[in-house]
Formats: C-alpha cells, sequence, structure tokens
C-alpha cells in the first residue's frame, strides 16, 4: 500500500487536565472509517506540536501563537490551591489571593497559570514540574494553585483543595494550523461546537454540488476572530459537567461562597463555572 493509498487518519493533541473522551466517542460514531489518534503533549510544547505540523489539532490551554494558529475558546476553569488535608484552608469554602500572603507558594516550570509569579512566599527554588510540587505540598512545605483539573489529575488521598479568588484562571481552547484548515479539522469543530450529523453532511453535500470546496479552508477564518461554540463549550472542569464528559470528580473541592476565606457549613460542593464567549 503507498502512501497514498492510506486511509486518512486525525491526530488530536491534549494537555494534562483535558478530557476529550466525550469528542472522541462522537467523533467514532460519526466517522468511523477515520482512525482518532489521541497524542498527550506537555501544556508548554502543545504550540509547538502544532506550529509543527505533528498533529491536526490540540485541546490546549491559551494563550497560543494566533499569528500560525487559530483557536476557539472552550471553557475556562476553576483555579484552587492544594493543601494537606489538615491545612488552615480546609475549614474554608474559598480562599483569597491574600490569603496566601504568609504559605510558602509554589511556582512549578511548568505552570499553566499567566502569571510572573503567585503570591505569597515564594520558595528556595521552582519544581520542575506540577507533579513534583503535589509531592512538596504532601511533604507539608508549602501549597500549590493550579487549575482544578490539574488539582484532580494529581489527587492524592492526603491532600485536597479549595478554590481561589483573585488569582488568573486557564482557559481550555481548540487549536489547529491556520493554513492547515482540513475537512477532518472541520469536522472535529462542529462536534466540539456540538453541530449534528446532519449539519456536518449537508456542509459536505453543498461541497459536492459545487459550493465551497473542501480541504484547506484557511481563508474563512481570522485567527482573531474566533468564538466559542454554543453546543460544545460546556462548564469548567470543575463539578456539574466538563467539556470532555469524562472529568473525574476528586475528593472535595466545590462550589464556594463569596467572600475570603470564609467558614464552610460542611464539605466543599462541585465547582463549575460557565465558559467565557470571545
Amino acid at each position: 500500500m503507498t502512501g497514498t493509498d492510506a486511509p486518512p487518519s486525525f491526530r488530536l493533541a491534549y494537555v494534562p487536565g483535558v478530557m476529550p473522551a466525550k469528542w472522541v466517542r462522537i467523533w467514532q460514531e460519526r466517522l468511523p472509517g477515520v482512525p482518532l489518534e489521541l497524542v498527550p503533549v506537555p501544556a508548554a510544547d502543545a504550540v509547538g506540536v502544532l506550529r509543527d505540523h505533528a498533529c491536526d489539532a490540540g485541546l490546549v490551554r491559551l494563550p497560543v501563537d494566533r499569528t500560525v494558529l487559530s483557536a476557539i475558546p472552550l471553557y475556562t476553569e476553576t483555579t484552587v490551591v492544594v493543601v494537606p488535608k489538615d491545612h488552615v484552608f480546609t475549614a474554608a469554602d474559598e480562599v483569597g489571593a491574600q490569603d496566601l500572603a504568609d504559605e510558602i507558594v509554589f511556582h512549578p516550570l511548568d505552570d499553566t497559570l499567566d502569571w510572573e509569579r503567585p503570591p505569597g512566599r515564594p520558595a528556595f527554588e521552582r519544581p520542575a514540574t506540577t507533579a513534583d510540587a503535589v509531592e512538596l505540598v504532601a511533604a507539608g512545605v508549602g501549597v500549590l494553585v493550579v487549575p482544578m483539573s490539574l488539582a484532580r489529575l494529581h489527587h492524592r488521598r492526603d491532600l485536597t483543595y479549595r478554590p481561589v479568588t483573585g488569582v488568573p484562571q486557564s482557559q481550555v481552547a481548540l487549536s489547529w494550523p491556520e493554513a492547515r484548515t482540513t475537512d477532518l479539522v472541520d469536522d472535529f469543530i462542529g462536534i466540539v461546537r456540538g453541530r449534528t450529523v446532519n449539519s456536518t453532511r449537508g456542509r459536505r453535500a453543498a461541497e459536492a454540488a459545487g459550493g465551497k470546496p473542501g480541504g484547506d479552508r484557511s481563508g474563512d477564518r481570522s485567527p482573531g476572530q474566533r468564538s466559542p461554540g454554543s453546543g460544545g463549550a460546556g462548564r469548567a472542569a470543575g463539578g456539574t459537567r466538563s467539556q470532555g464528559g469524562a472529568q473525574r470528580r476528586g475528593s472535595s473541592g466545590g462550589q464556594a461562597g463569596r467572600g475570603s476565606a470564609r467558614k464552610g457549613s460542611g464539605g466543599p460542593k462541585g465547582t463549575g463555572r460557565r465558559g467565557r464567549r470571545s
């Protein structure tokens, strides 16, 4: 079989904390003849993977290089502080940035929040990874501020987390090389936006009848004029419903009350925030 005879395939990169399972299931139902390969990549490498065309598209964390990549923002995550279960913060439903002033707050080199340095006292040196920082939190050395999905990804029985206000939040987006907006990319865009299978078939039928040709359609999209899909963009990965439909519920964390470090009446409730539209 020559290279031209090989069946088409679709490579989807995704960063830690993002759960693409729901979209993958829909893809398999709609395009059973087109294999979808999931490619896990570190958040810091995601833009390079797409720019080098190693993957067709990716579920990444913003910002991305909009000069070469298109992006559709999907949802914004709740930011949480990871602490030992016996920490004073566990008595609160929610923690404010000012409450971190006396804490050693780790700032790992693979941090995904858009800040120069977190609040609180800096550690002697920056941990290499979020996983390393979690180990230090478990040792009682300090605390860690991350998107909730990463707190769940690195869950430990001796740790918990609480939402934090007054700090940056991480926004997840579908991104792909602007110059390679293929039919398969457009199909995946339709899935995350909640397009029905009939609307997808209608688009292809129009193309076959002499409408806008398929393949590379970069000209009708501007990297700076993206908006989240009305159907695919769910609530933030925090509790009620997530984009990927496969977020695991953590041992705690949840909908915070208003105010800073206020005492809660019980265990934290689920924390979901509706995705931003741009």
